[in-house]
């Protein structure tokens, strides 16, 4: 078989892992980074720690310029949500040279925007599961037993390339998932961090205390219904088992355990509020239903979008 071309765009903790498990196998991998990170990666490299085993990614190449990279047939986005836009023109020239993208973004809206930008055929569905983070040297320290993507052809044309790129990650030091609904999974994933995110960057708590009250508990579960009733108005096949899968993850975590979201909140971060809830309230719009519980948690959080509010 041979060997695909994949380039990471977002040299995050989540892009960092998944492209060196990658190039671990021997795949062709390149990650497309802005000039701080490069300085980074020039200066102290790039490396795995994880409990899953360690990988210290050698020889890694890497460039600030798309136009140095000759040929792609993966691109895996792991950028927020709110630095879609910015990598759009990247993501043309890389389609150009034939490559298919796989974003790996929370949420849903933006898959109709890089099918419209980059066409149907050019974007296949993607979802990650990984608790990691990055070191003082910018290595990914990874300390969870969930090292999950997920993948699923949006269009016909994807079928064999996604069943290629299968038995490569069958391959690599990952789970590894081919969905034929991959819309489904992705709904599924965004009706969870939608309640996840919100209840506790709202409530400024981990899932412990929000447990333990009843009240705070039942808003989690409501934002659920909501995504629930969201994703069917787009015909998506989310039923109320995965309203109950999802209420049990909730318990599944341990008692400081949090979201993403809350964490950038604490750390005075931009917060993908506006791609998450934001995002929920658009589509809503579009078919006229209302979702009040999401509306009052968008509100709660919106001040804290970019960093916290001056008083």
């Amino acid at each position: 078989m041979d060997h695909l071309n994949i380039v990471i765009i977002g040299a995050g903790a989540l892009g960092v892992y998944f492209g060196g498990r990658l190039q671990e196998v021997g795949e062709n991998v390149t990650f497309l980074v802005r000039e701080r990170r490069a300085t980074e990666l020039r200066e102290h490299g790039l490396a795995i720690k994880s409990i899953k085993g360690d990988y210290p990614l050698p020889n890694v190449s890497y460039t600030t310029d798309v136009q140095d990279i000759d040929s792609a047939d993966i691109v895996l986005l792991a950028v927020k949500g709110y630095h879609l836009d910015g990598t759009l023109p990247q993501l043309k020239t890389l389609v150009q040279k034939g490559a298919k993208v796989i974003p790996l973004l929370n949420g849903i809206e933006h898959i109709d925007t890089l099918q419209t930008e980059l066409g149907e055929e050019n974007v296949i569905g993607g979802l990650a599961f990984i608790i990691a983070t990055l070191d003082k040297k910018g290595h990914v320290v990874h300390t969870s037993e969930q090292h999950r993507f997920v993948f699923g052809p949006l269009h016909s044309s994807q079928e064999q390339l996604c069943e290629q790129f299968h038995e490569i990650t069958n391959k690599a030091n990952m789970e590894n998932e081919l969905h034929e609904n991959i819309l489904t999974s992705l709904w599924n994933k965004y009706m969870f961090i939608t309640a996840f995110s919100g209840i506790t960057t709202a409530t400024n708590l981990p899932i412990g205390p929000i447990r333990d009250n009843d009240q705070t508990l039942q808003v989690a579960k409501d934002t659920l219904l909501e995504m629930k009733r969201l994703a069917n108005g787009y015909d998506a096949l989310i039923t109320e088992d995965h309203v109950e899968n999802a209420v049990n993850l909730l318990f599944q975590f341990p008692n400081d355990g949090t979201s993403s979201m809350h964490q950038d909140k604490r750390k005075g971060l931009t917060i993908e509020v506006d791609h998450l809830h934001g995002g929920a309230l658009r589509l809503a719009k579009k078919i006229g239903i209302e979702l009040p519980v999401i509306k009052t948690i968008h509100g709660v959080i919106k001040p804290y979008e970019h960093g916290s509010p001056t008083e």
